[in-house]
């Protein structure tokens, strides 16, 4: 299970002396914990690995947004650290798809419902996230959504 696997890693990064991996690996495990008790489940129970990889690409998201800040505030050094984080977390995330494999599955979609009003675009990004959940990127699929109409 992932979950054990974190834990694994913290042990070795502590031992490594690797700061920012063990940092990483520690917050990883926080929000875990912080997730089974938003659950209502013991913080000592384990999740299964759909819910870890949930807990997992929320973190990447995290680390997305403070990147886009950090560089708009002129802070490069915090750049690198978030930025090394979000490589650690992308490791033990499954991978996403590309643009290409995204638009052709948006433009079968689109044909399949029939969408041709730009007004509907919401209905086609709702369709498409709800079979593309955990394999393509939203932001993604919503700038190949909005380059159709």
């Amino acid at each position: 299970m992932l979950q054990e696997q974190i834990k694994n890693k913290i042990k070795e990064a502590m031992m490594a002396k690797d700061a920012v991996m063990l940092e990483t690996m520690r917050g990883m495990s926080a929000a875990f914990t912080n997730e089974l008790v938003a659950k209502g489940r013991k913080p000592s129970e384990m999740l299964d690995d759909n819910e870890a990889i949930a807990v997992m690409t929320r973190m990447s998201k995290q680390r997305k947004d403070s990147i886009e800040q950090f560089r708009a505030g002129g802070r490069e050094d915090l750049v690198a650290e978030e930025t090394s984080q979000l490589a650690i977390i992308e490791t033990y995330l499954p991978k996403m798809m590309d643009k290409s494999e995204i638009e052709a599955i948006v433009k079968a979609k689109k044909d399949e419902l029939g969408i041709n009003d730009p007004t509907k675009k919401g209905m086609l990004i709702a369709a498409l996230m709800k079979d593309l959940k955990g394999k393509a990127d939203g932001g993604i699929v919503k700038e190949v959504v909005d380059s159709l109409f």
